[in-house]
Order: C-alpha cells, then structure tokens, then sequence
C-alpha cells in the first residue's frame, strides 16, 4: 500500500466517484481569499460544530451532497467553529447573515445569495441551491 494520501481537486470532477476538495479555512486571509475567489467561481461556506448533534447531521448531508452530487464549478469550504472563532464571526459580519451553527452560505460576487440552517441543510436543499444559482 501507498503512504501518499489520494487528492482531488475541486475543480477536476471528471468521473462520478471523485469528491471536491473541501479547504478548512483557519484564519482571516483564508476567509478573505476565499471571499475574493467568489468573484470568479461560487464558494459554499460549512460551518460546523464539533459538540452539536443538528451540526454532525448537517455535516453527514454536506458531505453527501459531496459524493453524490456536487457541482463542479464551485469551491467548497469548512469552518470549524471551535477551532476558527474569529474567521466564523468575520464571514458572518462580511456576509452581512446572523451566524449560526450549522451553517451553509453560498457566496457569489462577494456577497451571500442564499444560506440555510440547521435541519434546513440537506443534500436536496444543497443541490438545488447551487442548482439555481447556476453553479
């Protein structure tokens, strides 16, 4: 067996097994990159809790959402609230939406065109929200 760890790029779903990489983002000049980058191609924001049960099931359906469908034209990108504080605050004060946890927001011209919440946050809703946006 190989110790090299496989990769996927986000941008490179050239068959239906591949799933995108998903960039933890730790620090502000991540969020800000991040943020800029939506200029060019959408972004979708996870934020996740590591202690809440709403945010495991949430996060069992993004990941879902990753292996079965995921639209390629769009970066994906994890905030781990315990470990991230500050980057979750500044992406929720930036993106002008209250924050809560779980959270996803799809982020296009640097600004949210839509989130959801909560149980709100399904494979389904995911598809279809970057569906509509044309991701």
């Amino acid at each position: 067996m190989s110790s090299e760890a496989p990769t996927t790029e986000s941008t490179d779903l050239s068959s239906p097994g591949d799933v995108p990489r998903v960039d933890a983002l730790t620090d502000l000049a991540a969020l800000e990159e991040t943020l800029e980058r939506s200029g060019d191609r959408p972004q979708l924001l996870f934020k996740h809790s590591n202690t809440c049960p709403i945010s495991g099931a949430a996060h069992r359906a993004f990941e879902q959402y990753l292996e079965d469908s995921p639209a390629p034209g769009v970066d994906y990108s994890l905030i781990v609230v315990q470990d991230a504080r500050p980057v979750s605050n500044a992406a929720a004060e930036r993106l002008e939406v209250r924050h809560e946890s779980p959270q996803a927001i799809l982020v296009q011209d640097g600004r949210a065109v839509w989130s959801a919440s909560h149980w709100s946050i399904t494979r389904q809703a995911l598809a279809e929200a970057l569906s509509e946006a044309g991701a």
